[in-house]
């Protein structure tokens, strides 16, 4: 008779224990143990419990090739985590760890494999050749591609959150905790008598502090005090919530009709435009994908949305400033030009069309489509594809976390027809979706990589760009660790089924390729998520800089604005306040960037590159802070300890 010592460790969540029978038998080469009712005296299987057995085997039974581990209703149906199971041979040589990370839900039997990483072509075994088609087959039933709205990435086949399955699904915590920011949002902005009053329009600017006035955010504080001077416009454009829509102008468009004389005054002594478009100093924020766009009406009150081309100068002194809007990309009488030397209402308004065309781009694009629905096809395919054991299901799993479920949330609570878009957003209704096919028709792989895109756009050499020297550092880093866990396996390159962004390759011909892929993938669901997610209450907070909806149309008389104009167009209270309820529910607890709560990876040759990649991490960060050491506005949304390790948000 042969005595194997087994443990079994149930998850540190709340309700991850169970109160239900648990079976255990071993798999081995030579044949299996007997099934083993897991049982110690006083309470099994609480809570964080890691709990020791001892199972029989009538014969040696070779290599334990996998656990089978069965849950039976005792009484009442009683979920249960597993963490993992250890085995230890009766000879006492190596222990094997059974990597599990699944939950247990009515009366169902699992096996699980040994942890070490393994590729389809490192299995001989016919039990675990079988033991992979059996896995894919099933996660294939269960994870399903379904087209949510044509033109835009496919999705998990689930209309809301509760028809994932459990192993998709927040934990307990992660749940209270997203809920409990709604509810603090709720009371810390004294909504409930605010929100009354819809279609008020606040009586002046100084009114829209109301809706924050608990909250405390040194940025959005600074933004208050700064949000109408041109180079905290032009600040945003570099390190706000959409860092990504600059570009270089290397000639003006032929639909912005701007003169050298227009714009002679905002330019530094003995130059002019010409001078400093061949230079490289001239920039542009050109928002023609907004064009034709059609509007929300919210309660029967018709929305307005602009296309504007804003044209920036990178200035020696003042540093990157806004030199001319047009807010239409038509240009002609009703169509003004507006300058800084115009009426200051009448410039401060032009701007704030801008910023109003930012938020539409930055929530739709940049962060919904571009990170939660592209990161989403990867989980989606990862889950469909790569049994558990697989190295690179090992290395993507964590960074892929709960992002089925807060997609679904987003696509039931967000945008859908009834959603907090429709509510209080100018593109809401079909006007989002609209936006989104735009955007996703000339998305490319290119675009996402981060190396790219800066020197697409020509912008790399801009100053005090720190969203592009974090996010640079932030990719070599992620792409080093990937590449160097890709190579402790031998790794066969297979072509891809299909593609989730416009550019993929159909085919990947080397490991640099595979490694530039995974590096996209971890890269958006981490850093450029967190660039997106993470400033909303900061640059939003304050609703007239980045206004949500606009409630009149665009000027076309710089003479005729007037204050009244401008609280007439800005959101109203309603509006505002339903807005402010979003943006401050966005925040909950996280696992930073390489802190991994689940040990998928068992070799020590893979934990070290883990190990490695985490001082890399602490490196970065300690550049970061010191960067900003004595910085009246800190950029720090890229610290690594403060990004997501995956997109949960």
């Amino acid at each position: 008779m042969e005595v194997y010592t087994v443990t079994v460790a149930t998850g540190t969540s709340e309700y991850s224990g169970t109160n239900n029978y648990i079976y255990l038998t071993l798999v081995g080469e030579n044949g299996e143990s007997e099934r083993t009712q897991l049982d110690n005296p006083g309470l099994d299987f609480c809570r964080g419990a890691v709990d020791q057995y001892k199972v029989t085997s009538p014969s040696p039974l070779g290599s334990v090739l996998l656990v089978r581990l069965e849950k039976q209703r005792y009484w009442v149906e009683d979920n249960w985590f597993c963490q993992y199971v250890t085995v230890e041979p009766p000879d006492g040589g190596k222990v094997l760890t059974f990597p599990c990370y699944r939950w247990f839900v009515g009366d169902v039997k699992m096996e699980i494999r040994e942890g070490t990483a393994k590729t389809l072509t490192g299995d001989s075994a016919l039990q675990l050749l079988e033991h992979r088609r059996t896995e894919l087959q099933e996660r294939q039933k269960t994870y399903r591609w379904v087209t949510w709205a044509p033109g835009i990435p496919r999705c998990v086949d689930a209309e809301t959150e509760a028809d994932l399955p459990q192993d998709a699904r927040f934990d307990n915590e992660k749940r209270s905790d997203f809920e409990h920011s709604l509810h603090y949002a709720l009371l810390e902005l004294s909504l409930k008598k605010l929100t009354i009053w819809f279609g008020k329009s606040w009586d002046d600017l100084e009114d829209f502090k109301r809706i924050f006035w608990k909250l405390k955010s040194p940025i959005a504080e600074y933004c208050m005090k700064h949000w109408k001077e041109d180079w905290f416009f032009g600040y945003q454009c570099l390190n706000g919530s959409n860092p990504r829509m600059i570009q270089r102008c290397k000639k003006l468009p032929e639909n912005l009709p701007v003169t050298a004389d227009m714009v002679q005054r905002s330019m530094a002594g003995r130059t002019n435009l010409n001078k400093e478009l061949k230079a490289g100093n001239i920039y542009l924020l050109d928002y023609a994908i907004m064009d034709g766009i059609p509007s929300n009406t919210i309660k029967g009150h018709p929305q307005y949305i602009a296309a504007p081309i804003c044209l920036l100068y990178q200035h020696p002194d003042e540093g990157l400033i806004p030199i001319a809007i047009q807010l239409e990309q038509t240009p002609g009488r009703d169509t003004p030009i507006f300058l800084p030397s115009d009426p200051p209402l009448a410039w401060l308004l032009a701007k704030m069309w801008v910023r109003h065309s930012e938020f539409q781009v930055f929530q739709l694009l940049s962060h919904l489509l571009r990170t939660h629905l592209v990161v989403e096809v990867f989980c989606v395919a990862t889950l469909r594809q790569l049994p558990a054991v697989h190295p690179i299901y090992k290395l993507l799993a964590p960074h892929l976390r709960y992002t089925l479920e807060i997609n679904c949330r987003g696509r039931t609570q967000l945008i859908s027809a009834n959603g907090i878009f429709k509510r209080v957003v100018s593109t809401g209704g079909d006007g989002l979706l609209i936006l989104a096919q735009r955007e996703y028709k000339v998305l490319t792989y290119r675009s996402i990589q981060p190396l790219y895109d800066f020197c697409d756009r020509g912008v790399s050499q801009l100053p005090n760009y720190f969203y592009k020297d974090h996010s640079l550092m932030l990719w070599e880093a992620i792409h080093r660790y990937n590449s160097k866990l890709v190579v402790c396996y031998v790794y066969p390159v297979y072509p891809l089924n299909g593609s989730c962004v416009p550019g993929l390759p159909s085919k990947l011909s080397s490991r640099e390729e595979l490694c530039t892929l995974l590096a996209v993938a971890i890269f958006t669901s981490t850093a450029q998520h967190a660039a997106t997610n993470n400033g909303q209450f900061d640059w939003c907070a304050w609703v007239p800089n980045t206004p949500c909806t606009m409630r009149q149309p665009p000027p076309t008389d710089k003479d005729a604005v007037t204050m009244d104009m401008i609280m007439a167009t800005l959101p109203d209270v309603s509006q505002s306040c339903l807005l402010a309820v979003h943006i401050v529910s966005v925040f909950s607890a996280q696992i930073p960037l390489g802190r991994y709560t689940e040990d998928h990876f068992t070799e020590a040759k893979a934990l070290e590159v883990i190990d490695r990649f985490r001082m890399e991490l602490k490196e970065i960060e300690k550049h970061i802070l010191t960067e900003n050491e004595g910085l009246e506005l800190q950029y720090l949304f890229l610290l690594p300890s403060r990004i997501e390790n995956s997109i949960t948000i």
